[in-house]
């Protein structure tokens, strides 16, 4: 049985099979939207400027 699942950008439904070139994709035009999502910060991974490590320049007295 042929796992379906949902294209992310537009919804038509992708078979998950090795033939499918664009999984999860339907398209190239809808990885490349989503790809344009990320690329203007449409779309964000969580967390807090805590979280981000601090810069190697921050560490000069470590060598």
């Amino acid at each position: 049985m042929t796992t379906i699942v949902k294209c992310p950008t537009c919804e038509k439904d992708v078979r998950w099979v090795p033939e499918s070139r664009f999984r999860p994709f339907c398209s190239d035009r809808c990885k490349q939207i989503d790809l344009g999502a990320w690329a203007t910060e449409k779309y964000k991974i969580g967390g807090s400027q805590q979280d981000t490590p601090p810069d190697e320049d921050s560490h000069s007295g470590l060598n």
